[in-house]
């Protein structure tokens, strides 16, 4: 498959009016096309990952405040509290 199709196509509707350096630069355009949207949807999955993550955290978070609040250690919630803070 070609990394160019679209230019490809054109060639084939165009041959006699596309010139050789058209066809070139034509090309190069599409392939940094193409990179820059496959960086985009990485960064897309790398954010959809990070939201995922962090909605992980709030509810490890939340956990933990409920397994600690109905004994009272002040010890193991001072612990909680600090371990919570540290991770800011």
């Amino acid at each position: 498959m070609s990394d160019t199709p679209r230019m490809k196509a054109a060639q084939m509707a165009a041959m006699e009016h596309m010139t050789g350096d058209v066809y070139r630069v034509g090309c190069d355009i599409e392939r940094e096309l193409n990179a820059a949207n496959t960086i985009i949807r990485q960064q897309q999955l790398l954010d959809e990952e990070n939201l995922r993550l962090q909605e992980r955290i709030k509810r490890l978070e939340e956990a933990g405040d409920e397994a600690i609040y109905p004994f009272e250690y002040a010890a193991r919630v001072r612990i909680w509290t600090e371990a919570k803070e540290a991770k800011l």
